[in-house]
This record gives structure tokens, C-alpha cells and sequence, in this order.
């Protein structure tokens, strides 16, 4: 992705952006997203806060959407899942319908939209990467292969990996993402928990939640 946005889209206005919350909660579960990407070649996970809750094994709270992160360049095998439905970019305030490889281009995020009813039901993160290994969108140094950043729960869901998932919400540090970091600490490895201290160190020298790990 590049950091140029493109021209045109719909800048939302403060009313638009409230009223997103309206338009994503038909959103689908994580049991919705695995059922309709079962046998998805590209490595895809469940991010964000559902991603802690499928580590967790226990919906700890409501999420307003529903993330997932793919290789960008799967991305069209995951769009011919969904015909009849179409994909918006989103960024910065902005929604480009219909997302263009422009678009596409420039922004990482894309809401999946049924046009029927105008309802939002899927996130699909974009993600950088070289073949089969990820590439961090927030410092392209940290580079990981995507066997190692993608776990199962019980019902066999793909979820991102816990120490990323709080790496991404330590950038914001907003009071969700804070409750998600006390509520997951206790709960990581060992080695989960060096490694989430390490990447916060690299990507964030003297983040607040380092005290805490």
C-alpha cells in the first residue's frame, strides 16, 4: 500500500461516522467468516478483537465489526467468494465504493457491503507480504512466516496471533484496546509474552504497556 489516498471516494461526515456502527451490526462471527472462506487457499486469519477472543476461547466482550487479514495479493480469490456483494475501500475518513485497483492500491482496508442493503459484514485487511511471509504494515522490519502467526481454536478457526494483534492496538492505545491487553497478558506463554515485549520495544520504545510485561 502506498500512502498517497486516492481521488474521489465519499468523505464521511461526523453523522456518516456515527452511523457506521448501524451499518456493521448485521456483521457476520468468526464462525460465518470460516464457514463462507472454507478451503480458502491463501493463509487468512481472524484479526483484532475477535482474534483475542478466539485465543481466549470465551467471547469476553461486543465488537462492532469483524476483521480478517489476508495476503494482498489473495485478494481476488477472496472477492470471487462473494459474488453479488461488493467491496469498498476505507481510510482516513473515507469510503471509495466499488473499490478500483487504485483504490486498492492505497488502502489496506476493504468492507465487504451487501447492496441490497447497504449493511457492512466483513473487514478484509489487505496485508503486505513477501510469498509466504508477512510483513508488518507498521514497520516493514518485522517480518514473520505466515506458519507462525496464524493459530486454530477449537473449532478449528484461523486467528492472528495474540502478541500481533496487541502489537497493532498499542499504536492507539484506545480504552478497548487497553481492556484487551489486561484481559489477554494473563493468558499468554511464556514466550508469547517475551515476544509481545519484544516487538512493542522495537515498534514502540517506551510504550506504556512495557511496565506492565
Amino acid at each position: 500500500m502506498n500512502e498517497q489516498l486516492p481521488d474521489g471516494g465519499i468523505e464521511l461526515s461526523s453523522a456518516e461516522i456515527e452511523a457506521l456502527d448501524a451499518r456493521w451490526s448485521c456483521c457476520w462471527t468468526p464462525s460465518d467468516v470460516a464457514r463462507r472462506l472454507d478451503g480458502l487457499d491463501a493463509p487468512w486469519c481472524v484479526a483484532a478483537g475477535w482474534a483475542l477472543d478466539l485465543f481466549r476461547g470465551t467471547r469476553t466482550r461486543e465488537h462492532g465489526d469483524i476483521e480478517v487479514a489476508i495476503p494482498a495479493a489473495s485478494f481476488p480469490e477472496v472477492r470471487d467468494r462473494f459474488p453479488g456483494r461488493i467491496f469498498d475501500g476505507a481510510g482516513s475518513g473515507r469510503i471509495w465504493e466499488n473499490a478500483t485497483p487504485e483504490v486498492l492500491g492505497a488502502v489496506h482496508r476493504t468492507w465487504l457491503r451487501d447492496p441490497a442493503t447497504g449493511s457492512y459484514l466483513l473487514d478484509v485487511f489487505r496485508e503486505p507480504h513477501d510469498g509466504d511471509t508477512w510483513i508488518c504494515r507498521h514497520d516493514e522490519t518485522i517480518r514473520l512466516p505466515y506458519s507462525d502467526i496464524i493459530r486454530h481454536n477449537r473449532d478449528g478457526i484461523p486467528y492472528l496471533v495474540p502478541e500481533l494483534v496487541l502489537l497493532f492496538k498499542a499504536k492507539h492505545t484506545r480504552p478497548k484496546d487497553r481492556a484487551d491487553f489486561d484481559a489477554t497478558v494473563p493468558h499468554l506463554t511464556p514466550a508469547q509474552h517475551e515476544t509481545l515485549a519484544e516487538l512493542l520495544a522495537h515498534a514502540h520504545p517506551g510504550h506504556a504497556w512495557l511496565a506492565d510485561l
